[in-house]
């Protein structure tokens, strides 16, 4: 059963902002950011957060933000019944992926098609895909030589990565970088630009 980390209430939210819920699978700075951004929002609020593992510490950053999370498994992606009353519930609006590792399905797309972002930590159509997340990435944009990397932010489709690109900054790998001064690096983009980007996209 899908179970909320934080409280859940029984009554469906009044709606008078955009309610967003971001989507991550660990430690969760992106989702911090984004709820830190958007508090006290005239139009956007970040109402829920959600993770496919009961251990990811982005569960306590919701908490100490007074964000409601839930946990739901793959095995819970499956029941599309359940999913959608979840998320009529809660009145979400749209969805933002911040570092979260399951492939979303096809019926969650169609249920808000257009209105699921992700950001990619690198310059997209190369080093995306399946296994494409975190370091991984690094060492791979590393290991080619690229003479830069970035960070890319899309609309979610039904493959990973692959999805219409809406915005993209990028930067120079600099002579002997290591992956992980480069993962700082990169997240530094990400920190300033990811809510910029989601607020204009969502905006009336």
């Amino acid at each position: 059963m899908i179970s909320f980390t934080f409280v859940q209430t029984t009554d469906m939210p009044e709606k008078s902002k955009i309610r967003l819920a971001v989507f991550a699978s660990g430690s969760g700075s992106n989702a911090e950011n984004l709820i830190r951004y958007f508090s006290g929002h005239p139009y956007i609020e970040i109402a829920l957060v959600v993770t496919n593992r009961e251990d990811a510490f982005v569960l306590k950053r919701a908490e100490a933000l007074n964000v409601p999370s839930v946990v739901i498994t793959s095995r819970e992606w499956q029941q599309e019944g359940l999913i959608k009353n979840l998320f009529f519930k809660n009145n979400i609006d749209g969805v933002v992926l911040a570092g979260y590792l399951i492939l979303i399905p096809q019926y969650f797309i169609n249920l808000y098609p257009e209105k699921i972002l992700n950001i990619h930590p690198a310059l997209l159509p190369e080093f995306g895909g399946k296994g494409m997340y975190g370091m991984h990435v690094h060492r791979a944009v590393i290991n080619s030589a690229a003479g830069k990397s970035g960070i890319t932010i899309h609309v979610v489709d039904e493959a990973y990565d692959r999805g219409q690109i809406i915005f993209q900054r990028s930067l120079k790998v600099l002579p002997g970088e290591t992956p992980e001064n480069l993962a700082k690096r990169i997240q530094k983009l990400e920190h300033r630009y990811y809510p910029t980007v989601v607020e204009k996209y969502f905006t009336p």
